[in-house]
């Protein structure tokens, strides 16, 4: 790690990594991904600089937007007159996609700011999308439970989160707590590719009631943040077990099925 911060630079690889993704991407992720490269340390003092100089960076119109998923403009849906209403009900009409398929996939990830992602590189298929934002709360997994249940298929879980002792414990505490996956496919991040990617470790928490069994179990204590993973990565992992239980044969047929209907909906306005 350099002495000092060189922000000038760190701001130019900064809007380089934001330019390459295909989602928008939020600070926190930003913040990580340049961790994980050496430019800046992971400390608040850190995030913080990063979070005012960007802000500057965007006023002056220098820097490209970031997302910000606490705060939006709340305003109700209207139209110019009802033939808007029926084009746009008819551009937004859509069935469930994972209708027939043999599995009732659900893709979970501890952070919330992934979301967005997952739903650009999944949600054509119309799969379900669990954001746990850390340990979840007995509500949204008693919601989880509804859901799976009502499928009538087996459920599967394609689950990732960050490598310390809380990213592992929040997974477990879930599946304690839902109990209604047949099979939970962990996508990330393991100690393998925290050394295959090459992500940077920091010193995890000892004050973390976790710590012992994670140190017993890896040989050490760290924490990775799943954030750092490059998110081409990410969606190579997360696709390759999603084509081990989605049939596009199955998916095509409903997508057929959803133009005909759309055009007898465009025909019936």
């Amino acid at each position: 790690m350099r002495r000092g911060i060189d922000w000038k630079y760190v701001l130019q690889q900064a809007a380089e990594i934001v330019e390459s993704y295909d989602t928008p991407v939020t600070l926190r992720q930003l913040f990580y991904r340049l961790v994980s490269i050496g430019l800046i340390p992971n400390t608040i003092p850190a995030y913080k600089g990063l979070s005012l100089r960007t802000a500057e960076a965007r006023r002056a119109g220098t820097f490209p937007a970031l997302m910000d998923r606490t705060r939006r403009i709340h305003r109700d849906l209207t139209f110019e007159d009802p033939g808007e209403a029926r084009r746009w009900l008819s551009a937004v009409y859509r069935r469930d996609r994972t209708e027939g398929q043999p599995y009732s996939i659900y893709l979970g990830v501890e952070k919330a700011g992934i979301v967005e992602q997952l739903r650009d590189w999944f949600g054509d298929y119309g799969i379900p999308i669990l954001a746990l934002g850390g340990y979840a709360s007995q509500t949204f997994c008693d919601e989880v439970v509804e859901d799976a249940m009502s499928r009538d298929r087996p459920a599967v879980l394609i689950y990732a989160g960050d490598f310390d002792p809380s990213g592992e414990d929040i997974e477990r505490d879930f599946l304690e707590r839902t109990n209604c996956f047949c099979e939970v496919v962990r996508v990330a991040l393991t100690a393998e590719q925290v050394e295959e990617y090459d992500l940077p470790p920091q010193p995890g928490k000892t004050s973390d009631s976790r710590a012992a069994g994670f140190k017993a179990k890896y040989g050490r204590l760290v924490q990775v943040e799943l954030d750092a993973l490059p998110p081409d990565v990410l969606r190579s992992l997360y696709h390759q077990a999603v084509s081990r239980y989605f049939d596009m044969s199955v998916f095509e047929d409903v997508l057929n099925r959803e133009e005909k209907e759309r055009e007898a909906l465009i025909g019936s306005a």
